[in-house]
C-alpha cells in the first residue's frame, strides 16, 4: 500500500481554531495515489487527521457511541455480526463536534479525488468499535446494503488510536471491486464462507496494514471485498467511518431487504430513479 503524508497541523496555541482549520484544509492526492485506488479499489493514507488534532473528535465520537449504542449482551451471546463490532450510525446528528468531523471538506475532498468526481454527498457515518475479544468481520461488500445506482461510492475508515493487525485492521481483496455486485450476501457466516472461497478462487492479492497510527485511514470502494480478523488484544479498536457517493447519483432498485432499510434510513422520501439526495445527504466537496 502507498502511504501519503498530509498537511501539517496549525499552531498549537489555538487548538480549537487549528482543529477547525485542519478539517477544512486540503489533503493533496497525487495522480499515483488516484491510480492506485482505481486499480486496487482501496488505499491507505497516513495523517488524514494529524494525531495532535484527534483527541476532541475521538472523545466526542466515543461519548456518542456510549450514549447511542444499546448493545448490552456479552460477546458470547451475540451472533457473528454482533461480535464483529459495536456499530453506531449517523453520530453527526447527535453531537456538534462529530458533525464537524463528518462534514469535513478535507475528508470529502480525498473521496472525490480518488473517485475522480467533482463533488460527493454524504451517505452516512458509522462508528465501528471492535471490542477486546471481538470476533471476525466476515468478508462482504458494503454496497450490498446501499440503494445507490453508481459505482462511485467510497468509505473512509479511520482509526482513532494506534492499532496493530491483531486488533482488526481491514483486509482487502485488491481489484475485487471490478467484479461489481456479487449478489444478496449480507454480512454473516455465509458471506464469510462464500466470499472467502470466491477470493481464493479468483486469486486476488490480499492487502492488510500491519499497523496504523491514529488518524490514518483506508478508503475503499463500495464493491471492494474486505474483512477483518478478530481483536485478540485487550484494547478496544476504535474506528470511525464516513461513506460518500458521487453527487448526481440516482437511487437504485430496492432489490434486497437491506437496501429497503437503508433507503428508509439514509435516503428518506426517495424512490428508485430519484436523485440520491435528502436532508441527510449534503454535498460536502
Amino acid at each position: 500500500m502507498i502511504h501519503h503524508r498530509g498537511a501539517e497541523g496549525t499552531e498549537k496555541n489555538d487548538k480549537t481554531l487549528g482543529e477547525l482549520m485542519i478539517l477544512q484544509s486540503e489533503y493533496p492526492i497525487g495522480d499515483e495515489q488516484a491510480a492506485q485506488y482505481q486499480r486496487d479499489g482501496h488505499i491507505l493514507l497516513d495523517l488524514v487527521l494529524p494525531a495532535e488534532h484527534i483527541p476532541p473528535f475521538r472523545d466526542a465520537i466515543a461519548q456518542t457511541v456510549r450514549e447511542r449504542n444499546k448493545e448490552t449482551r456479552a460477546l458470547r451471546d451475540r451472533d457473528t455480526y454482533g461480535r464483529a463490532f459495536l456499530q453506531t450510525t449517523n453520530l453527526w446528528e447527535y453531537n456538534d463536534t462529530v458533525k464537524e468531523y463528518v462534514m469535513a471538506k478535507r475528508f470529502a475532498g480525498i473521496a472525490a479525488r480518488l473517485m475522480g468526481v467533482p463533488r460527493v454527498r454524504l451517505y452516512h457515518d458509522q462508528a465501528l468499535f471492535k471490542e477486546a475479544g471481538g470476533g471476525i468481520t466476515p468478508w462482504h461488500q458494503d454496497q450490498h446494503y446501499w440503494p445507490l445506482a453508481t459505482n462511485r461510492t467510497i468509505t473512509m475508515w479511520m482509526t482513532l488510536a494506534n492499532i496493530q493487525a491483531d486488533m482488526g485492521t481491514l483486509r482487502f481483496a485488491s481489484g475485487s471491486h471490478v467484479e461489481g455486485y456479487l449478489g444478496d450476501i449480507p454480512i454473516s457466516d455465509e458471506s464469510e464462507a462464500q466470499l472467502r472461497a470466491f477470493v481464493a478462487r479468483k486469486g486476488f492479492t490480499l492487502a492488510q496494514a500491519e499497523a496504523m497510527s491514529a488518524g490514518a485511514a483506508t478508503f475503499h470502494s463500495g464493491w471492494t471485498l474486505h474483512s477483518a480478523p478478530p481483536n485478540v488484544s485487550d484494547r478496544m479498536r476504535p474506528a470511525m467511518t464516513v461513506i460518500y457517493f458521487a453527487d448526481g447519483a440516482r437511487v437504485s432498485e430496492l432489490d434486497n431487504k437491506n437496501r429497503i432499510v437503508d433507503r428508509d434510513h439514509w435516503l428518506p422520501g426517495t424512490e428508485p430513479g430519484d436523485l440520491a439526495a435528502s436532508p441527510l445527504n449534503p454535498v460536502l466537496g
